[in-house]
């Protein structure tokens, strides 16, 4: 008896004692230029044990919490390779229990991987309400919020077999690349389809797929030379995250004496950032204010919080094959924990791209975020950020199309003034263009599907310098208003993605002839756009717009392509001489749109509210 004990008691030890409910990263890669490779671990009371790798891997060191279910154990990767490796835990000279950690083999190339560009069209969508490919996992024993598709803000149903269903529709429109808006789990009980309120950083929602299923998209659009753009969190996480239940340290989240639970909302004021006037209160509201009460405002000054986003971001990347990442809210994080966390992940992989959400109405502010702004290094700052969001273009798109006389500062002057200032940022051609995106109204809405109107913005966003992204439904005409009806409007289901849906809009047959105008013509700019590198790396020589007809040329050595916008009622007609320097000798140009050939040697009449690419000869 006392022999099998003896025996036994090992075997009652390690079950009773293995306390370990998650390993982050729950494992990793062999051959990584992020060297250091710091493993969250986490169970009841983990801390008493001390911890060693039996395998020969080095233990830089193993850092105890002031919440005792936490160890934060940072191990050098440099020489190890891919295989299983074992994790001790001791007392004394006891190993009380033990737990496996894998280091796999990398993708050939997978750090030199090319990031979306310029020569991509970006397709934003909400997967809640673009498709339901599976509607088994509507609603899922784990997660708090059911699908109801009668409630606007409710979840609808839409997920990764949805989008994995229709990459075919969005590569025959011209599509190159999708962002979704963000996929991880958010278990909050109410308006979850978002998912900017993430409950677990290394799971993809139940309701959308597992993360096998995001990795399968990733490799189903990779088929098709397609990438895939994660949109990442960094500044907020949600409330029901585990970790925000269990915090590790109580700097992890800002917290603030006079708010309820911690919480104090941001000021929402962005410009604290740089502003060498601004006071230092206002500066802490803005960056360390929560951005709603269902997400705590995560410390990015917090080392420990800092390394654990920097290496999910490289997770993700590594496991999923993504070929960039969307930042919400960049320009609230802390500017220095944001700017080590780009850098880090830029290093790695110095290929890729990301694109921070600076949601700013002056070209200076937003210029401040790139990479290598000079505004930024008049107070020695550098975002690293590739990637920065054109808003005061949307702000243009927003109005001027029905402007339809040019003032000094309104119609296709809006756009002009726009472009003058890109001396400003340092890297012109990594400016995401668009019309509108899943927070603002509608571009159909605010233009009561004018169909003109439409064309004209689209032959802006497929010609101009920058990254196109185009939002989900406006290329069949969708509506919604967000004023009015709230977010619920402007992020309707897709018609088509719900089995019984009255009509089907991924396909020609199914789409009403509105439906059909609007995806044609945007069908045929962004294919017509997919091969022309003078609009993807080309220059730009804009001339001021007069009657309300704005005039611009994309440009390199071997190609010519001048873009007409007549924001005007009446047609116009305008006289050629004025453009000598670009047209010179070319007499003759190729009219994409209505495929027509343009004489180019006196003067050029274009229809009210029209537009038109023409490729010189």
């Amino acid at each position: 008896m006392k022999q099998l004990i003896q025996i036994l008691l090992p075997l009652i030890s390690m079950t009773l004692f293995s306390q370990v409910d998650k390993i982050e990263p729950p494992f990793w890669w062999e051959g990584m230029t992020h060297s250091e490779l710091e493993l969250m671990v986490h169970g009841t009371d983990i801390a008493q044990y001390d911890v060693s790798f039996s395998d020969g891997i080095k233990i830089i060191s193993a850092k105890k919490m002031e919440n005792p279910n936490y160890q934060f154990i940072t191990i050098d990767t440099k020489n190890v390779k891919a295989g299983t490796y074992t994790l001790n835990f001791s007392k004394g000279n006891k190993v009380v229990f033990n737990k496996p950690y894998e280091f796999k083999q990398r993708r050939a190339n997978s750090a030199s991987r090319k990031g979306f560009d310029s020569s991509d069209i970006i397709y934003l969508l909400m997967p809640d309400r673009f498709a339901n490919g599976n509607p088994n996992i509507d609603s899922t024993d784990d997660t708090a919020e059911k699908a109801n598709r009668e409630h606007p803000s409710g979840r609808h149903g839409g997920d990764i077999q949805g989008i994995i269903n229709h990459l075919d529709y969005l590569e025959e429109l011209g599509v190159t690349s999708i962002w979704s808006t963000p996929l991880l789990e958010d278990n909050e009980p109410r308006y979850s389809y978002h998912t900017y309120a993430q409950s677990d950083y290394y799971k993809i929602d139940p309701r959308f797929g597992s993360n096998e299923d995001y990795k399968r998209l990733a490799t189903e659009m990779h088929k098709r030379d397609m990438k895939l753009i994660m949109d990442y969190v960094t500044n907020h996480w949600g409330s029901k995250h585990w970790m925000i239940l269990d915090l590790p340290t109580k700097d992890w989240i800002h917290m603030w004496n006079e708010g309820k639970n911690g919480f104090q909302r941001s000021n929402y004021r962005m410009t604290t950032q740089f502003d060498s006037n601004a006071s230092k209160a206002d500066a802490e509201a803005c960056m360390d204010g929560w951005f709603d009460t269902t997400m705590p405002d995560i410390n990015q000054s917090n080392p420990l919080a800092l390394n654990y986003m920097i290496q999910n971001a490289i997770w993700w990347i590594e496991y999923a094959d993504l070929d960039g990442l969307r930042v919400d809210t960049y320009s609230y994080n802390d500017k220095d924990g944001i700017s080590k966390w780009t850098k880090a992940i830029m290093d790695e992989y110095p290929n890729f791209n990301i694109t921070g959400e600076v949601w700013m109405h002056d070209q200076a502010q937003m210029a401040y975020w790139q990479k290598d702004s000079k505004i930024g290094a008049i107070d020695g700052y550098n975002s690293y950020l590739p990637t920065v969001m054109d808003f005061t273009l949307h702000d243009a798109f927003s109005v001027m199309f029905n402007e339809d006389e040019q003032g000094w500062d309104k119609g296709m002057v809006r756009a002009y003034e726009n472009f003058a200032n890109d001396f400003l940022y340092p890297d012109i051609n990594n400016i995401l263009v668009f019309v509108a995106n899943h927070d603002t109204m509608r571009f159909n809405e605010l233009y009561q599907n004018d169909l003109k109107k439409y064309q004209m913005a689209m032959t802006m966003i497929a010609t101009i310098r920058g990254i196109p992204q185009v939002y989900y439904g406006d290329e069949i005409g969708m509506m919604g208003d967000k004023n009015t009806k709230g977010d619920g409007d402007i992020r309707r289901d897709f018609p088509g993605g719900w089995e019984g849906d009255d009509h089907n809009a991924f396909d020609a047959s199914g789409r009403n002839e509105t439906e059909n105008a609007y995806f044609d013509i945007t069908k045929k700019l962004f294919n017509w756009r997919k091969n022309k590198e003078v609009i993807h790396f080309g220059k730009t020589i804009h001339f001021v717009p007069y009657d309300n007809v704005y005039v611009y040329f994309r440009y390199n050595e071997t190609d010519k392509v001048m873009v007409v916008i007549n924001n005007n009622p009446n047609a116009q007609t305008i006289g050629l001489k004025r453009f000598e320097e670009m047209i010179h000798n070319s007499k003759t140009g190729k009219e994409i749109i209505s495929g027509t050939t343009i004489s180019l040697e006196n003067e050029l009449t274009i229809e009210g509210k029209s537009s038109m690419i023409i490729e010189l000869n």
